[in-house]
């Protein structure tokens, strides 16, 4: 069970969607981002157009009465080799010789990909200015091991604020499966968890990893067995995985979608709709902005609800229209007892307003929304969607049975019993913080811990401009 979502291949982290795509850029899908071009000769013939053409003819005696020596005129063949390697512009990934790089997911339209213009070969007696291979640059990774998913990111520092994906992996685990009636993980679904997780850990010990963190979130939090669970997957998969809090959690969400927040928003309500649990945080910015956005969180909760959760106290096959009010209700009522609700009631009126939603829930309605025939990461990642757009999805939803759910491209078979529970949290959502627009995000917890480990260990502070 592969999952679409989430930042799984993204070729460049950290800028906003919109961001002009060069001509002739390879799309992500031939897989060939960050390969390398071995230089190739051209025919590059140069001289004259005949075959064996002599110089002048003899010119006549010379003056002296001595015939002048014959002299040819020598035309080498000159060949010019043509580099067609691309300079790998702030980080761009480029494997080693013996490596051969996955082949991402497509590319969000949030992502810088890499200049398209071909380098120009150095004048004679010039060094040229080639930048440094992957092995030369720090790699980082982060794994979020959630109620739901498994997932894995791998990459590079680029430009200040910004990385490049070189590994990714995600699938869908279930590992909470079960765990609202039982309060226990299932051998089934941690089967399932440790077979992703050894994927994982291969992964990372073919690299070289200066730094990564490893997280588990609300199954393992809750579980009365989610100790003895990691204690397995260290044995099995050998990967130490950490346990974090719920506000760890919230403020990571954060710091992986700082870069879709505009220089001139006010507000956001930021939220992340999980499998065992949502978290949201309210961040005001109407003060001097600070390179971190988890640094302007005025406040935030954590709910022990998320879809799995949900669907598995309500039901998530067939939904009828009471059934899905009562789970907005069920929620509504959570968020009634989060005192800081109302810490952004003074920018809940301005067009500088917005939410900000990152979660299988919101991509899927904005692959609905798109009608896309197949889930597209760069379409979906960055989006925009009013409230008007919003109200027909989830009416879409709520009004389809299960096989329809199936049957749409960007659901399927994996979340056509979880969605509807997304789409009654969003809504519990939307009612205590309206706004006229969502923007969407297929980025999260993973892009967040890369963020700071990499702001942490300076490699942007030390690297110029930049440059890694």
């Amino acid at each position: 069970m592969e999952d679409h979502e989430a930042g799984a291949g993204a070729p460049e982290v950290g800028v906003s969607r919109g961001s002009p795509t060069p001509s002739g850029q390879a799309s992500p899908s031939t897989g060939r981002y960050g390969r390398q071009v071995q230089p190739r000769s051209g025919n590059g013939q140069t001289g004259d157009t005949s075959q064996h053409q002599k110089g002048q003819d003899q010119k006549g005696p010379h003056q002296n009465g001595k015939p002048k020596k014959r002299r040819k005129r020598r035309r080498g063949r000159k060949v010019f080799a043509r580099d067609e390697a691309r300079p790998l512009a702030a980080g761009a990934s480029v494997p080693a010789a013996n490596e051969t790089p996955a082949a991402p997911p497509p590319q969000p339209a949030a992502y810088v990909p890499p200049p398209s213009a071909p380098a120009t070969s150095p004048r004679p007696g010039q060094g040229a200015r080639t930048p440094p291979p992957l092995q030369e640059l720090p790699v980082f990774a982060a794994l979020d091991l959630g109620t739901n998913n498994c997932r894995l990111l791998v990459a590079v520092p680029t430009r200040h604020g910004q990385f490049r994906v070189i590994d990714a992996f995600s699938r869908i685990v279930r590992l909470g499966e079960g765990l609202t009636a039982n309060g226990r993980l299932g051998e089934a679904a941690m089967d399932r968890a440790v077979e992703a997780l050894k994927i994982c850990g291969d992964k990372l010990r073919n690299r070289k990893v200066r730094k990564a963190r490893l997280i588990a979130t609300e199954a393992c939090r809750t579980a009365a067995n989610g100790v003895e669970f990691l204690e397995r997957v260290e044995r099995e998969a050998g990967l130490k995985l950490e346990i974090i809090d719920r506000q760890t959690e919230a403020r990571l969400a954060v710091s992986g979608c700082g870069s879709l927040v505009e220089r001139d928003t006010q507000g956001v309500v930021l939220f992340d709709i999980g499998g065992g649990s949502s978290e949201i945080a309210l961040i005001d910015l109407t003060g001097h902005r600070s390179p971190r956005l988890a640094n302007h969180i005025v406040s935030w909760t954590s709910l022990p609800v998320g879809v799995v959760s949900l669907a598995e106290r309500f039901g998530g096959r067939t939904v009828t229209r009471e059934i899905f009010g009562a789970m907005v209700e069920d929620v509504a009522m959570r968020l009634r007892a989060f005192d800081g609700r109302d810490r952004l009631s003074h920018l809940l009126s301005s067009p500088k307003f917005h939410l900000l939603g990152t979660s299988g829930t919101v991509t899927t309605l904005a692959g609905v929304h798109l009608d896309l025939e197949r889930y597209d990461r760069r379409r979906v990642d960055g989006l925009w969607m009013d409230r008007d757009s919003v109200d027909r999805m989830v009416e879409k939803l709520v009004g389809w049975d299960f096989q329809q759910r199936v049957a749409n491209p960007c659901i399927g078979a994996d979340r056509a019993d979880l969605v509807l529970a997304g789409c009654a949290i969003l809504e519990a959502i939307r009612a205590v913080w309206p706004s006229e627009r969502l923007r969407v995000a297929d980025r999260g917890l993973r892009e967040g811990i890369l963020s700071e480990l990499m702001a942490d260990d300076g490699v942007w502070r030390n690297s110029g401009r930049g440059r890694a």
